[in-house]
């Protein structure tokens, strides 16, 4: 029987294969091989984060709790992404490596009708995981057209600081098969996974930003004009 993927990032044996360029903090392009089967991922070691003055270390859990929403949600939009205690540099996320076409990125890619359904979907996801750092490079499209979100490490911060480039559908009602979505992860609550990647008070920040999007159903409005990461892209 063949590994899935999950099983390849957590068990396998990790090469590294180079350091990602423009990262603030340590990230690294690996392979991780078990058996016959590999896949290359991107590590990022919890030691080689840089710290910052008003957000808590463990980045690389709040990477893997953006994929446990992701796929609570039923989403899709996170790569598969694991917490890997004996990584080459010690515990740290893995996550599946997106090939994408790395010349496009949100605001290219917003001139294309057919993704504003993907870019609405992120737009909620980054209101729930309450993410402070949505740079348009942070959206990839691969070969197939989907959209996939990365660098998802500064979120779920109980304070609620989003900070995003998306906000082409301010003020437009959420869809409604969003919102279901929203209310059905409330009624069945947070998936065990992804309780263990938060701590008590981001948990119930999670859950009322949940009970937000429910209750309001529509897009916030930006009346600041700072909820702008930087740079943009």
């Amino acid at each position: 029987m063949s590994a899935t993927p999950g099983e390849i990032l957590l068990r396998g044996e990790v090469e590294l294969l180079g350091r990602m360029p423009w990262s603030s903090n340590a990230t690294f392009l690996v392979e991780s091989c078990l058996g016959d089967e590999s896949l290359q991922a991107v590590y990022k070691p919890r030691q080689g984060e840089r710290p910052l003055w008003d957000f808590p270390s463990g980045l690389c859990q709040r990477e893997v709790a953006a994929y446990e929403l992701s796929a609570a949600l039923g989403w899709d939009l996170v790569p598969l992404t694991v917490l890997r205690a004996d990584g080459p540099m010690g515990e740290g996320s893995m996550q599946r490596f997106v090939d994408a076409d790395f010349e496009q990125h949100y605001f290219t890619l917003l001139e294309e009708q057919r993704y504003h359904d993907a870019f609405r979907r992120l737009c909620v996801f980054d209101l729930l995981a309450n993410n402070t750092d949505r740079k348009s490079g942070h959206v990839l499209v691969d070969a197939d057209d989907h959209i996939w979100a990365i660098d998802n490490g500064l979120a779920f911060h109980h304070e609620f600081k989003l900070r995003t480039v998306i906000w082409d559908f301010a003020g437009e009602p959420i869809p409604e098969e969003l919102v279901d979505d929203v209310a059905n992860l409330l009624e069945q609550g947070l998936p065990a996974p992804l309780v263990a990647t938060l701590d008590a008070f981001e948990r119930d920040a999670l859950t009322m930003r949940a009970r937000a999007v429910v209750a309001e159903g529509t897009f916030p409005v930006d009346t600041t004009g700072r909820r702008y990461p930087w740079p943009l892209v």
